[in-house]
């Protein structure tokens, strides 16, 4: 059996959302100093690294990471491949059209973007390849439950009014962003996706796995 973890290390070196904290982990005790445990303290957005964005996010009246039902994020999962996009091209409508993606209800996006993981690019790159509105609202006619990509957003930075956030979370479409898809070939996998359970919180860092 083959598992491929797809969550991205939490650590000070990871690239963050513009605005956002970076991580911050320090020793309040340490062996090292005499200390009788090695205790640490994280600090951390909850948008840091592999995610997912609870529907109250971008939805007033949505609900929060722990109200999330668990059949969404654990279940069948298809990788779909994506890297003949270029930086800042987005996954429109016109290019799920040609894709079959009948009885599936979760996908994740693999993209060029990966790459920038395997390189350990401490950059935030702005012109990464993202969701477009209107392929979030074909995905949703279709009856997608859960979408990934391997950024730190599912919609193109400084995108003006988030129509992609607001099309799939008006409508409970589980986002999961963050994933490093780089080993992981096109296909079908079973996916465990479980955030932190943080009472309603509007998103959680997430440890995602797929299962061959």
């Amino acid at each position: 059996m083959n598992i491929y973890d797809i969550t991205l290390p939490l650590s000070e070196d990871l690239p963050t959302w513009p605005g956002d904290s970076s991580l911050s982990m320090t020793r309040s005790s340490d062996l090292a100093k005499g200390d009788i445990a090695n205790v640490s303290k994280l600090a951390l957005g909850v948008h840091t690294g592999t995610h997912i964005d609870a529907p109250c996010h971008f939805e007033a009246e949505g609900v929060g990471i722990d109200q999330i039902p668990l059949d969404i994020l654990i279940g069948p999962c298809r990788v779909l491949e994506m890297t003949a996009l270029s930086e800042g091209q987005e996954i429109d409508r016109p290019r799920l059209e040609q894709l079959e993606l009948g009885g599936i209800t979760r996908l994740l996006f693999k993209t060029r973007n990966s790459r920038w993981w395997m390189q350990k690019d401490q950059t935030f790159h702005e012109d990464f390849i993202a969701l477009a509105a209107d392929g979030a609202s074909y995905l949703v006619a279709q009856g997608i439950k859960l979408i990934g990509i391997d950024y730190l957003s599912i919609e193109k930075f400084d995108n003006p009014g988030h129509p992609t956030h607001h099309t799939l979370l008006k409508n409970n479409v589980v986002i999961l962003e963050g994933l490093n898809l780089s080993d992981v070939p096109a296909g079908d996998y079973e996916l465990i996706a479980l955030p932190l359970k943080l009472k309603g919180a509007d998103g959680a860092p997430t440890r995602a796995v797929l299962r061959k």
